[in-house]
């Protein structure tokens, strides 16, 4: 297990660079009005230069993925119910998730802002989690017909 983790963090690092760089793609086609923006404003003032901005920005891309890659082990502790492996998870990537978002700027620097991101954090969690839990449904289910119409010849 302890290998699997580490291979996961490993491969999460530029995965995680990866998929934050194609958002700042999509947020820039939706926001940025035909140009591309990095990373926010504040972010690039508190760093003093666009380029400090967006080299934390991907450190922090990277560690993002890091730390998903190395969570989603938690999905194989086959002893523990599908609450606690949910509950666990969730706690873990928000403990991952929210000071990063904090850091770059993400989210304001209010307590609504904060839970305002933390809303959008939670409903993108269960979206993505019900489909997830929908398609193994239906994985299991279709194993299940296939052993069914086995047993049956």
């Amino acid at each position: 297990m302890k290998k699997s983790v580490i291979l996961r963090g490993v491969l999460g690092f530029p995965l995680g660079i990866t998929i934050g760089y194609c958002i700042t793609i999509a947020t820039s086609l939706i926001w940025a009005g035909g140009y591309y923006s990095p990373c926010v404003p504040e972010l690039i003032a508190i760093m003093g230069s666009e380029i400090r901005a967006v080299l934390l920005q991907a450190l922090l891309f990277g560690l993002l993925g890091t730390g998903f890659g190395m969570a989603s082990a938690i999905w194989e502790i086959e002893r523990w119910s599908l609450v606690r492996q949910t509950a666990v998870y969730f706690l873990t990537a928000s403990v991952i998730m929210l000071p990063i978002a904090y850091l770059t700027r993400w989210m304001e620097h209010t307590v609504a802002g904060f839970l305002g991101y933390f809303g959008i954090f939670a409903l993108i969690f269960a979206i993505v989690w019900v489909a997830q839990f929908l398609r193994c449904k239906r994985s299991v289910k279709k194993l299940n017909d296939g052993l069914s119409k086995s047993k049956e010849t």
